[in-house]
């Protein structure tokens, strides 16, 4: 392995494009395909397939493949090929689709490689520090396409910018890899079961964040907000969360599922504002400010937890963006697309709860 000198800013730079990415994705293109005249409907069937194929992975690598420094790569790969094949298919639904599914499976291979890296080498405080420079980046390209978006297809080739550039640093990170690369015989004994409760808490949760991701965008300019402002929104809640990554490290030194209960309930609670003021710039900003513990706290301490619960580190990681970003982005999509537009929040405030009222049920199987 090569001096740990360059490890911090390569993982810095492949946190920063990959969440840009993200938010190249999921903040102005699901807009962007409504301004093509597709449904509302057909936004949450798209939105839904690439997160599903998340968590269809871990099952395929459970049984069949070693999450490997080659498997990686050619995620990275493949991640830049479906950017650009997004682009080619846009005009129509069932291509654009497909291209999704391609897309999804590729970015569902990465990150956990990457955070089970981050996870096995630096401390809890250091992972906080360096894991910001993806809120960094996820804000940056948000306020630069806030102001200057005039097409629609103008993402696009943000897009496949920002994948080009996540290939060129995350393809260094590999020599870091210190982590023991399990058998797909090992990891078949890996198991759900034990932890359902939790597992179903994180799945629920995300099917709660699923109307916020697709729609929150829509949701505000259609509430009379400007797009520019919209993004103000999405950065605030981004400058709130950098800001909890950076001092949370003595919080993580506590007890990681009472962190997880709080950010879920305040979770809740976000939603529930959201759905009572949309026209309150104030309040929504105030609202966005929640995004500090219910996306910063809430997955430090979810993928910190999984981590200490498995020996499958890589496996249990995919498995939690799977479960989570997978499954329960995938069906939170497509309900959020079904949900009128006015109750939406609403019913993700339902949902989020539901999702503490399990963690209990957790708590009590896990200490009885």
């Amino acid at each position: 392995m090569k001096n740990k000198t360059y490890f911090s800013p390569l993982l810095g730079g492949y946190y920063f494009f990959y969440f840009a990415l993200v938010a190249v994705y999921i903040i102005f293109m699901p807009k962007m395909l409504l301004e093509l005249h597709y449904s509302r409907f057909e936004v949450g069937i798209i939105y839904g397939s690439a997160p599903f194929m998340r968590f269809l992975l871990p099952f395929i690598f459970r049984h069949f493949l070693s999450l490997t420094p080659k498997i990686y790569l050619v995620s990275l790969f493949f991640t830049l090929l479906g950017s650009s094949v997004l682009l080619l298919t846009i005009d129509n639904f069932w291509s654009y689709l497909f291209a999704n599914l391609l897309f999804g499976a590729s970015m569902g291979v990465s990150l956990p490689y990457v955070e089970t890296i981050a996870l096995h080498t630096l401390s809890k405080t250091k992972y906080g520090k360096i894991r910001l420079w993806g809120s960094l980046g996820f804000m940056a390209i948000t306020l630069w396409l806030g102001k200057i978006l005039s097409s629609p297809y103008e993402a696009l080739y943000y897009l496949m910018g920002m994948a080009f550039l996540t290939l060129l640093f995350g393809a260094f990170i590999t020599q870091y890899d210190t982590v023991s690369h399990s058998s797909a015989k090992e990891d078949a004994s890996f198991s759900l079961a034990k932890y359902w409760a939790f597992w179903l808490s994180i799945f629920l949760m995300q099917v709660g964040f699923g109307g916020y991701y697709v729609f929150f965008t829509d949701y505000q300019t259609s509430h009379g907000v400007s797009l520019e402002i919209t993004s103000w929104m999405w950065s605030f809640g981004v400058v709130c969360e950098i800001f909890m990554l950076y001092f949370q490290g003595k919080l993580l030194q506590r007890n990681l599922l009472k962190l997880i209960q709080f950010a879920t309930l305040i979770t809740s609670i976000r939603w529930l504002i959201l759905y009572l003021y949309p026209e309150n710039m104030s309040i929504v900003f105030a609202s966005q400010s929640l995004h500090a513990i219910s996306f910063a706290l809430y997955h430090t301490s979810a993928i910190t937890y999984v981590f200490s619960l498995y020996k499958q580190k890589k496996l249990a990681q995919q498995f939690f963006l799977g479960i989570a970003f997978g499954l329960g982005g995938s069906v939170g999509s497509v309900l959020a697309g079904q949900i009128e537009a006015d109750s939406l929040f609403l019913m993700e405030a339902g949902i989020t709860f539901s999702a503490f009222l399990v963690l209990l049920i957790h708590q009590k199987r896990t200490h009885s």
